[in-house]
């Protein structure tokens, strides 16, 4: 599956460019002129990078920018502000919003090629936390004193689907314990339930892993 990326940019000439580039580069680019209309799909959509102007009609790249870190879908995603301003002032404020990189103006197609080699590191990153590999391991779901029991039927960097023989609510949270090797003691995370499907399967968001748990878990992973 190629990498997915979204273009906002209201100048409809250089978008296009952009655009047009990336696509080359073999991804699975789309341009937006509208960051009102950019801002509504962001929310709903799960991008691998996202290329930001930052001088336009409101929402500007800045205030985007902030709205998409506010959001669960898209806050690590890597973002490239566009812009043709090399003022020390307004890049300080596109980073605390938590912009990663700068495409500046004038763009050529060479400084577009040399930006996305740059950035595929922390897209593949991004990538990984969500792509969801089928493993079949011993896990309990536990709620204080209550314990459901029963096996992973997906995992990923951010999430887990489980199988067990009834449910949680969803939005509760809980301890899920996983046998990822044989013979070795399961590794204990925090999650959110975050969907049901039917009476047995539900969708658990991994909540605030430490270093040494996201390391573990990427090395099965991988």
């Amino acid at each position: 599956m190629s990498n997915k990326i979204l273009i906002v940019e209201d100048d409809p000439a250089l978008c296009e460019l952009i655009r047009e580039v990336v696509s080359s580069a073999g991804m699975d680019a789309d341009g937006m002129t509208d960051s009102s209309k950019a801002a509504i799909r962001l929310k709903h959509e799960k991008f691998d990078a996202v290329f930001l102007d930052i001088r336009m009609p409101p929402p500007d790249g800045i205030e985007l920018t902030k709205r998409i870190r506010s959001l669960r879908l898209n806050q690590s995603t890597p973002i490239v502000i566009i812009t043709g301003e090399k003022d020390p002032g307004l890049m300080a404020r596109a980073f605390q919003a938590g912009a990663n990189l700068f495409l500046f103006k004038p763009v050529d197609r060479l400084q577009i090629l040399k930006l996305i080699r740059i950035a595929q590191g922390p897209i593949e990153r991004e990538r990984r936390r969500f792509r969801r590999v089928k493993v079949n391991r011993k896990v309990s779901i536990q709620l204080g004193e209550d314990r459901l029991d029963g096996k992973t039927l997906d995992l990923s960097l951010n999430g887990i689907m489980v199988q067990v023989n009834r449910t949680f609510p969803v939005g509760l949270l809980v301890q899920v314990n996983v046998e990822l090797w044989s013979g070795m003691p399961p590794v204990c995370w925090a999650a959110k339930v975050m969907r049901l499907i039917g009476k047995d399967c539900m969708g658990l968001q991994l909540e605030n892993l430490r270093g040494d748990e996201s390391e573990k878990l990427q090395n099965f992973l991988a």
